[in-house]
């Protein structure tokens, strides 16, 4: 049986178990567009810190934020994406050929329940499949991996219809 770290009061470490993400974008609405009409997740309200406050937490130079979340369904009890732009100071892209080209987070896994919905979703948005995929994982899964508009890898897991050849929605 796992043992989970507790504190001293015999409560778990943590009270939510889920991780929220943010991402640093260059185009917030560009950004937005693609993680609701391509990815299919549903916007939330969001939040505003003053520059003051991003210099207090450390987080920035006095730059202010708008954060806009987006989660997976209803999002009860779920993680969110939290996405943000600095038009006055605007950050630097990272290697991000492969995953392995640059430290720190590399991509992206969120499990769809229809992976056929979710590659044509991509392709009504011209966005390009990365390698052979979607590629047949096991059982009725598969995986499909792409990137976001600043470059960030995207990975699909999902049950596809068998009826379906992959390699229809190969690009080239």
């Amino acid at each position: 049986m796992p043992v989970f770290p507790v504190q001293a009061e015999d409560k778990p470490v943590f009270f939510k178990v889920t991780v929220d993400l943010g991402i640093v974008v260059s185009d917030l609405n560009k950004a937005a567009k693609f993680y609701t009409e391509v990815i299919g997740l549903t916007e939330v309200k969001g939040f505003s810190v003053s520059g003051e406050r991003t210099a207090e937490f450390g987080l920035a130079d006095n730059q202010p934020i708008t954060v806009r979340r987006f989660v997976l369904n209803d999002g009860k009890n779920g993680s969110s994406l939290k996405i943000m732009a600095f038009p006055d100071a605007p950050g630097k892209k990272t290697d991000q050929k492969f995953i392995h080209s640059s430290l720190g987070f590399s991509y992206l896994t969120i499990f769809v329940n229809d992976m056929d919905a979710a590659v044509a979703r991509a392709k009504k948005a011209g966005v390009k499949m990365l390698g052979k995929t979607p590629s047949k994982l096991g059982g009725s899964n598969y995986l499909t991996v792409y990137r976001d508009p600043d470059g960030n890898f995207i990975e699909l897991i999902g049950p596809m219809k068998e009826q379906l050849r992959p390699t229809t929605y190969f690009r080239k």
